[in-house]
C-alpha cells in the first residue's frame, strides 16, 4: 500500500518526544482528543499499542473508542506504529 509522506517521515527515525499529531492518521482534531485523555506524545500512543501486544485490531478499536478515529485513520496509525516497531524494537 502507498504510504503518506507523514508515515514515511515518522518511521524514518526514533520518535523521541514527537507530539501525537506526528503519527500517520492523526490530524489536529484526533490529536486534540488524544491529548485531552493524556496521550499527548507519540510514544504514549506507542505504549498503548505495545500494551495491546501490537494487535492491530485491538489497537484500532481502542483508537476508535478513545478519539473517534475512523477506519482509515486507525489503519494508518496502526500501520505506522507497526512499521516503526519493526524498524526500532
Amino acid at each position: 500500500p502507498r504510504r503518506s509522506q507523514k508515515h514515511r517521515d515518522f518511521v524514518a527515525e526514533p520518535m523521541g518526544e514527537k507530539p501525537v499529531g506526528t503519527l500517520a492518521g492523526i490530524g489536529d482534531v484526533l490529536g486534540r482528543k488524544l491529548e485531552e485523555k493524556g496521550f499527548d506524545k507519540a510514544y504514549v500512543v506507542l505504549g498503548q499499542f505495545l500494551v495491546l501486544r501490537k494487535d492491530e485490531e485491538l489497537f484500532r478499536e481502542w483508537l476508535k473508542e478513545t478519539c473517534g478515529a475512523n477506519a482509515k485513520q486507525s489503519r494508518d496509525c496502526s500501520g505506522c506504529l507497526r512499521e516503526w516497531c519493526d524498524a526500532f524494537l
